[in-house]
Parts: C-alpha cells; sequence; structure tokens
C-alpha cells in the first residue's frame, strides 16, 4: 500500500513518465533478473530473460494532462489536451504546472455563477476553460518560468473511501502497473519457477494512441502478451447499459471479448477463473479494445493477447475510483493464468 500510495500520487502525464518509471522500478527491483527500458521511457522487468518463448503481462504508466497552448496579454492560460482530459470537470480545479523552475500553482477559473444567470449558461469547452496562476501580465507569467508547452496535471492525492474503495487521479492505469507489479512480487515470494522469460511491461503513452506498447512490442516480439487496463463501471447515472453494456464494481476482473482477443488464450483465462474460484465478468468491445492489447496483438506477425480489466468509475476525472477486491482479483487471475502457459505454446485455432 506504501507503493501503491507513492505511485498513484507521482505526476507522470504522457510524454513524462520516467519520474513515475523509476518508483516503479525500484519498488520491482528484488522481483526480476534486469531490466529494459527505451527511448520514450517504457520499463519492463524481465524474469528469465534468457528464455527463447517470451510472455509479457503489461499495463500502461501515463495519465491524463494539458499543455499550455497559448498566454494571453493580461497573463491567463489556454490548454490543449495531453490525453483525454475532460474540459467539464476543470472550472475551479486546482493545477499543477510543470517547469524547469519546479511546479507552478493555477487554478481553471470560471465566471461566478451570478454572472452566469442571464439566459442560456455557456458550458464549459476546450477554448473557453483558462488557468490563472496569480498573474496580471504575458511577462509575469514568463518569469514563473512558464511557457507555451509547459504540461498540467491535477494535484488531487490517494485515499480511501469506505474502507474499500481506492480513489485518485490516474487509476487509469497507474492501477495497472501496480497489478502487474504485485504479480512479479508473488511469483517471487511463492518461489514460483516460470517455463518461459516473463516481461512486466509498463508501456508509455498509451492516452494518445497506445505508442508506448506499439514500440516495446517489437523490441520484445513476444509469444503472448496479458494486458490489464481499466473499464467502465456502467451502474452509476446516466451510463445507457444497452450501449455499454453491464459491469459493476466488486463483482470481479473484466475478460474481454474481441477480435483482438486470441480466443484460446481467453479461454485459458476463464477457464483459470473458474478452476480458482476467482470471480470474473465479461465484455464485448466490438472492432478494437482501445486499450494496448491491439498493439501486442496486431505487432510482427501476431501476438496471443488478451485483455483483463479492472472496473472503475468516473474515468478520466480525478475521483476515479475502483473496489480493493477487484484488484486483488485481477492480480490473482493473472498470477494464476501465468502458472497454466507451458513454454512453447502457440494457441493455434488449427491442432490436431
Amino acid at each position: 500500500m506504501n507503493f501503491l500510495e507513492k505511485y498513484l500520487n507521482n505526476a507522470a502525464p504522457t510524454g513524462y513518465e520516467w519520474k513515475g518509471q523509476e518508483i516503479w522500478m525500484n519498488y520491482l527491483k528484488p522481483y526480476v533478473d534486469e531490466f529494459i527500458t527505451d527511448t520514450y521511457g517504457t520499463a519492463v522487468g524481465v524474469i528469465n530473460p534468457k528464455a527463447k518463448y517470451k510472455v509479457v503481462i503489461e499495463g500502461h504508466a501515463d495519465e491524463i494532462s494539458w499543455y499550455v497552448n497559448y498566454i494571453s496579454d493580461n497573463g491567463l492560460l489556454y490548454v490543449v489536451r495531453n490525453g483525454g482530459s475532460d474540459h467539464q470537470i476543470a472550472p475551479s480545479k486546482i493545477v499543477n504546472i510543470h517547469t524547469k523552475k519546479g511546479i507552478v500553482k493555477g487554478v481553471f477559473g470560471w465566471p461566478a455563477i451570478h454572472t452566469r444567470m442571464k439566459g442560456k449558461e455557456e458550458p464549459p469547452k476546450p477554448d473557453n476553460i483558462f488557468i490563472d496562476c496569480g498573474c496580471t501580465t504575458k511577462e509575469e507569467v514568463e518569469k514563473l518560468g512558464v511557457h507555451v508547452g509547459c504540461v498540467i496535471t491535477y494535484p488531487d492525492e490517494f485515499h480511501i473511501l469506505n474502507k474499500t474503495n481506492f480513489v485518485c487521479r490516474a487509476l487509469d492505469n497507474r492501477m495497472g502497473g501496480f497489478m502487474i507489479a504485485e504479480v512479479a512480487r508473488l511469483l517471487k515470494e511463492n518461489k514460483k519457477k516460470l517455463p518461459f522469460g516473463l516481461y512486466i511491461t509498463n508501456s508509455v503513452q498509451e492516452e494518445i494512441g497506445l505508442r508506448g506498447a506499439q514500440m516495446i512490442a517489437e523490441r520484445i516480439q513476444p509469444d503472448v502478451a496479458i494486458v490489464t487496463d481499466v473499464t467502465h463501471d456502467t451502474t452509476t447515472p446516466m451510463i445507457n447499459q444497452k450501449v455499454q453494456g453491464h459491469c459493476e464494481m466488486g463483482k470481479g476482473p473484466v475478460i474481454a471479448y474481441a477480435p483482438a482477443v486470441q480466443q484460446k488464450l481467453r479461454d485459458l483465462i476463464t477457464d483459470t477463473a473458474t478452476s480458482k474460484k476467482i470471480p470474473f465478468q465479461r465484455a464485448a468491445l466490438s472492432r478494437a479494445t482501445g486499450t494496448d492489447t491491439d498493439a501486442f496483438a496486431y505487432s510482427g506477425s501476431g501476438v496471443a493477447s488478451a485483455l483483463i480489466s479492472l472496473p472503475l468509475r468516473y474515468m478520466h476525472t480525478t475521483v476515479e475510483t475502483v473496489h480493493k477486491e477487484d484488484v486483488e482479483n485481477v492480480i490473482r487471475l493473472i498470477y494464476e493464468t501465468l502458472l497454466k502457459i507451458k513454454s512453447g505454446e502457440t494457441f493455434s485455432y488449427f491442432k490436431k
């Protein structure tokens, strides 16, 4: 839990993940044989690096954020997204502006309710939200070290809601990095010897198009990839379950059905869940999973890939929420599945 809190509270926006990766690698160090890192910051802990057959378990390290896009003459900052940041939650939020001189504090300002009561209200939009960092001129802003291109994150930190719910910004998908690290810890502490190389992979830049996974998949060239990310709990208001499906926090990991998911590998996962009495849910994801699963599945000549998701409420807000038992069960399910994978397994649909 100390690692989880430290890892979550550290800012790791897309393209700026390295400090979080250092925290992650320091925790993982006792449980792996070596590390691989790449030019853009993806980190991989490797067990049995000399093995020819390679299995990846993967999460992504980055969180959504903003960039400074324009500084007005009166010292206000206008922004563009870095990933899928939600403009509607921005007004009244405190922000950290990352500069070479350190963190500069700011707030997303918004007109007071008293001034908005005439006619139809204008909602928050990407082109009208702005940040006030207490300056009255552009020159004053620049003296603080703020310039176009500075990345902006929310400072909201980890807490526990009603003993069983973890709440923080960036659970998408820092929880994935946490869960795969815990799998590595369990393998070491339980003295399990795997008949293959295991690549515990924390990819960068998922939020802007699965870019880190694309790069590291080419580097590792795995035979199997099990990806974990978050998915929507659909039991809160204003979500159409006929469109989004039914998924509920506390009811277990969500196993994906999608073209990118290799069905034999998926069957191994569901069979493992059943035999080990791990509760699970199912989700149909149509053309693409929208996760790093797609990048691994379609890399090289094709990699047997599957997706195990963690139910989450309020995605891409500062109060993302997951259930402790779901976190534990994702860890258990990945761990138990790894123990059933045999070296050389092709997961071929055409075995005699």
